[in-house]
C-alpha cells in the first residue's frame, strides 16, 4: 500500500519537474530569440542568427573568470550577471539607444576630477560598440559571442568602477591612514547593482556628479590651473587633487548641528544649518611634518606609507555626551615616562606644585617625594599618576567627553600662550580649546547646568562635576588643507601630519602622471562636469 501511494505521488512530481524544465527551456529560447533578432533586425548581420544562449552564457563565464584577477567588484558583477542567466543583458538594454556612447563621453572626461580615464577603457568600449552595430563588424557567430561577452564585462566593470569613483572616492581612507576612525560609507552590492539595472543612463551618470559646492569651487581651480599663494603651479594642483578626493567620501556630517575641528587650520566650528555659528582656535597634537619637511613635491618614499608621531590627533567621528567640571587628569603612561619621573628626578617638589598625586596598586602614595625617581624608568614604572582639579591641571577647568578609541577630548588648558602661535600643533593629542566656556554654552544653551558649569569653573572645586549634554552632539575631527571659505577664497594650510603625501602617493598610483592628465584636462575644460 505504501508504495503504490509513494508511486502514485511520484508521477506527478516527475511530471511536474519536466513542465518546470520545458518552461526554462523556452524562456532560454525566448531570451535566445530576443537577443538575436534584435541585433540581426538592427544590424542586419547574419552572423547574430544563430546565437545559442547557452554558448554565449558559456562565453561569458569564461570572460569572467579569465578576467576575474583584473576587475574591481567581481563577486557584485558575477551575481549579476548569474542573475540574468548570464546573457548580456547590459549591453542590450544600452547597445542601440546610445547610452554606451554616452557612457564612454562621461569616461573621456574624468580627467575634469583628476583622474585618469585609462582604467574605464573607453577606447576598447567604443570599438566594441562600433563593431556590434556595423552591419560587417562581426563576421563569425564564434566572433559574436566573444565580443558580446567582453563588451558586457567592460561595461559592467567600468560602470561600477566609475560610480564608485565619483560617490565614494578611489581611495578607501581606512586602507591607507591607521588613525582613522571616521564614520565613512563604502559601496554596497545593493548600490553598485542599482547602478548595472539602472534604465536611464545618461540621467543616472548625470545624478552621481558630485555637487557638493566645496567640490565645484576646487574643481573649477583644478581646472583652470589656480595657483595658490606661495605654492607653485604643480604643487598648487596637488592640493587641489587631494583634497578633491578627500571631498568625494562620503564621510560629511549630515546633521543639522555638530562640532568640527580642522586639524591643519588648528580651528574648531559649530556649525548649525549650514552655518558656523561659533569658531575659535585650537591646539592640536604635536605632528610629524611640523617642520615641512616633506610636501606634495619634495617627499621620500618612505613618507607614502602613514606612520603617526605618537602625538597626533586621530581623524574620527563620534558624539559629546557630557562635560567634566574641574576634571581629574589620569595622566597616560605615555606622558609619564616620558615627563613625569624626569621632572620629579630633577625636582622632588615637581609632583607637590604641580598637584600630581601617585599610586601604587590602586593606594595613593603619601610621600612621593620620598621616592629615588632617578632609579625608575619606563621599563621599571610601577606607579599611576592623577592630576588633581585646579589651577595647574592640565585639562584646565572643563573637558567635554566623547567616545573614542584614542582616549582623545575637547579640553580648556591653563597654558594660554600657545593660542597666540600661528603653528598649534603642540599638544599630547587632544584638542585645547580657545574658548571653552563659549562652547559650554553653545552646547548647554542659558539654564541650569550652564549656570553650574560657569560657576565651578570660576571656583577651585576639589571635586569634578560630571554634567550630561540635554542632546548629544556630533563631532567630526578632520584633516582637510584645501578649501573655498565664505567668500569664495581659496583657503589652504600646511600639511602638518603629512596626511596630503600618503594620499597623493596612493592616488597617483591610480592616475599616473598628473602632467599628462593636465594636457588631457584641455580639450574638456567647458563641459561642466
Amino acid at each position: 500500500m505504501i508504495a503504490t501511494c509513494q508511486k502514485k505521488t511520484f508521477i506527478p512530481a516527475l511530471l511536474c519537474g519536466l513542465f518546470v524544465l520545458l518552461l526554462t527551456f523556452q524562456s532560454c529560447k525566448k531570451k535566445h530569440s530576443e537577443i538575436a533578432d534584435q541585433l540581426f533586425k538592427v544590424t542586419q548581420n547574419k552572423a547574430f542568427k544563430d546565437i545559442d544562449p547557452d554558448t554565449l552564457a558559456a562565453t561569458l563565464k569564461n570572460e569572467l573568470t579569465a578576467q576575474k584577477l583584473k576587475i574591481a567588484n567581481e563577486h557584485v558583477i558575477e551575481s549579476y550577471f548569474r542573475a540574468n542567466d548570464y546573457q548580456p543583458v547590459l549591453v542590450m538594454n544600452h547597445l542601440f539607444n546610445g547610452d554606451l556612447d554616452v557612457l564612454t563621453d562621461y569616461y573621456n572626461k574624468i580627467n575634469e576630477h583628476g583622474l585618469d580615464k585609462k582604467p574605464y577603457h573607453a577606447e576598447a568600449i567604443k570599438a566594441l560598440v562600433a563593431k556590434l552595430q556595423d552591419k560587417n563588424g562581426i563576421k563569425t557567430t564564434a566572433e559574436a559571442y566573444h565580443d558580446l561577452a567582453e563588451l558586457e564585462l567592460l561595461t559592467a566593470s567600468s560602470l561600477l568602477k566609475y560610480s564608485n569613483a565619483l560617490q565614494y572616492g578611489v581611495i578607501n581612507p581606512k586602507k591607507i591612514y591607521s588613525r582613522y576612525f571616521t564614520a565613512t560609507k563604502r559601496p554596497d552590492s545593493a548600490t553598485m547593482k542599482k547602478a548595472l539595472r539602472t534604465t536611464d543612463l545618461r540621467a543616472y551618470l548625470d545624478s552621481i556628479q558630485p555637487a557638493d559646492p566645496q567640490y565645484k569651487v576646487l574643481q573649477k581651480a583644478f581646472l583652470d590651473g589656480v595657483t595658490l599663494d606661495g605654492l607653485s603651479k604643480e604643487e598648487s594642483r596637488r592640493y587641489l587633487l587631494v583634497n578633491l578626493e578627500r571631498l568625494r567620501w562620503k564621510n560629511k556630517p549630515t546633521e543639522s548641528k555638530y562640532v568640527i575641528v580642522n586639524i591643519p587650520d588648528f580651528k574648531l566650528n559649530v556649525i548649525e544649518d549650514g552655518k558656523s555659528v561659533l569658531n575659535m582656535k585650537v591646539c592640536v597634537g604635536q605632528g610629524r611634518n611640523m617642520d615641512q619637511r616633506c610636501s606634495l613635491i619634495s617627499y621620500a618614499d618612505s613618507d607614502r606609507y602613514d606612520k603617526p608621531f605618537p602625538r597626533e590627533t586621530p581623524q574620527l567621528s563620534s558624539m559629546i555626551h557630557s562635560v567634566e567640571v574641574n576634571p581629574m587628569w589620569n595622566i597616560p603612561r605615555s606622558i609619564a615616562t616620558k615627563e613625569i619621573i624626569i621632572e620629579a628626578a630633577d625636582d622632588p617638589y615637581y609632583l607637590s606644585n604641580k598637584s600630581i598625586d601617585v599610586y601604587k596598586d590602586g593606594v595613593k602614595i603619601e610621600d612621593p617625594e620620598t621616592i629615588d625617581w632617578s632609579t625608575v624608568t619606563k621599563d621599571n614604572l610601577e606607579y599611576d599618576f592623577k592630576q588633581r582639579p585646579g589651577a595647574d591641571n592640565s585639562l584646565g577647568k572643563i573637558k567635554f567627553l566623547f567616545k573614542n578609541r584614542s582616549s582623545v577630548y575637547l579640553h580648556d588648558t591653563p597654558a594660554k600662550e600657545a593660542f597666540g602661535h600661528a603653528m598649534r600643533a603642540v599638544s599630547h593629542g587632544c584638542v585645547r580649546l580657545g574658548d571653552p566656556q563659549g562652547l559650554a554654552k553653545n552646547l548647554f544653551g542659558e539654564g541650569e547646568d550652564y549656570d553650574t558649569i560657569t560657576k565651578d569653573m570660576d571656583e577651585d572645586n576639589p571635586d569634578p562635576t560630571n554634567i550630561a549634554l540635554p542632546k548629544k552632539t556630533p563631532i567630526y575631527i578632520t584633516y582637510v588643507t584645501c578649501w573655498a571659505d565664505d567668500n569664495g577664497t581659496l583657503q589652504y594650510r600646511h600639511d602638518v601630519y603629512g596626511l596630503d603625501v600618503v594620499l597623493y602617493a596612493h592616488l597617483k598610483m591610480l592616475i599616473g602622471d598628473i602632467k599628462t592628465n593636465a594636457r588631457l584636462l584641455a580639450r574638456h575644460s567647458d563641459s561642466g562636469l
